[in-house]
This record gives C-alpha cells, structure tokens and sequence, in this order.
C-alpha cells in the first residue's frame, strides 16, 4: 500500500524559507514522478513542480516558480521541497503525490497522480 506523509508546513513570514518533505513507502517508486502541488482557499489544486525518482530529472510548470526547488534522496525515500522568499500568496495546503502509471504524459495534473499525502498546511504571514 503506497503511503505519501507531508510534513515541515507551519506558519512562517514572508521572506523565509521552507522545505517540505514527503516520506514515501510501499512500493519501488523508481520509474515513476513524484509531484508537488498546492491548494490555496479557495482555489484548485495546482501543480507545482515534480521530479523523476529514477534520475532527477525535474518538472517544472510552463510557468516556473523559480523560488520552487524539488530533490529526492532515494536512500531515505524521501522527497523534498524547497519554497524560498515565501510571499503570502504561497499560503496553501501542499501535497505530495506519485503518478500511475508512470511517465504521463499529464503530469502537469491531478490526473496522473493516482496516490496521495494528507497534505501539509503552510501559512504565510506579511
């Protein structure tokens, strides 16, 4: 049973960094991307970024967040994420996910992420 567990969300002000982290387990996730996205009130889950396990190779929306870094140590089975100069707009709950079946080629979306965190809650104050 693939089971993804956010956590490192918090409430911070804007200006600091953050990272994420995803501990994932259950299955060998080597082959398959690991994605960030974000919901903020109101809104809808939006894709952030994602990487592929098997390499590292990184995923970024056709509009980039530049203050948005992911890496993964496949040693831990862990994925991170990296938000710096947090601006309150930044503020969401933010969920980590792995596609099936791999390398879809909808990866900018909800659809190809079969399994998900509960998410992590990252507020950001002015």
């Amino acid at each position: 049973q693939v089971q993804l567990v956010e956590s490192g969300g918090g409430l911070v002000q804007a200006g600091d960094s953050l990272r994420l982290s995803c501990a994932a387990s259950g299955r060998t996730f080597s082959g398959f991307r690991m994605g960030w996205f974000r919901r903020a009130p109101g809104k809808e889950r939006e894709f952030v970024v994602a990487i592929y396990w098997g390499d590292g190779t990184t995923y970024y929306p056709d509009s980039p967040k530049g203050r948005f870094t992911i890496s993964r140590d496949i040693t831990k089975n862990m994925v991170y994420l990296q938000i710096d100069s947090l601006k309150p707009e930044d503020t969401a709950v933010y969920y980590c996910a792995t596609e099936s079946p791999p390398l879809s080629t909808m990866w900018k979306t909800v659809y190809a992420y079969s399994y998900w965190g509960q998410g992590t809650q990252v507020t950001v104050s002015s």
